[in-house]
């Protein structure tokens, strides 16, 4: 069953690059987290995708949320992909083990190997405070939910 809103969100350790990881509790007490997993880099819809959060960073960030934009690709790639876009939030790599924190997440597609579309909130407590999962190849199109609205008039 999919982690859903009211859940303590399972932690998370993920490569960045091969010298920086990160993980939820680096969060913990200091801002919310975006945790979007998406299948595949350098694919037309994830790319849509993240050209969409990267259109919305600033509303993100006035709600004191940081992304973190996830796949089973390697770190490497995700970078070379992060580069490309000009992107300015984080790339992580849910490699090795694979798929660990999309399986936590209870987004792994087990028939290609990578996540499913699955977009958690998580408050500065870990409690999940929003989700959406799409088992089929389509995009979101809701990226700023209304709760990252409540995020920004609770402070």
């Amino acid at each position: 069953m999919a982690i859903g809103t009211g859940d303590q969100a399972p932690e998370f350790e993920f490569e960045v690059t091969p010298t920086e990881r990160v993980r939820l509790a680096d969060f913990r007490g200091r801002s919310n987290v975006l945790l979007v997993f998406h299948p595949f880099a350098f694919t037309p819809v994830c790319e849509l995708e993240a050209r969409d959060l990267q259109e919305n960073l600033e509303s993100f960030r006035q709600a004191s949320t940081e992304i973190v934009l996830v796949s089973c690709d390697a770190s490497a790639a995700r970078q070379a992909w992060k580069r490309e876009l000009g992107a300015e939030y984080t790339f992580a790599s849910d490699f090795w083990p694979h798929g660990a924190a999309a399986k936590a997440y209870d987004v792994f597609n087990e028939a290609n190997g990578a996540p499913h579309r699955g977009t958690f909130l998580i408050d500065r407590d870990g409690v999940v405070i929003w989700s959406l999962v799409m088992e089929r190849d389509e995009r979101r199109t809701e990226m700023v939910p209304d709760s990252l609205e409540a995020l920004t008039t609770s402070e």
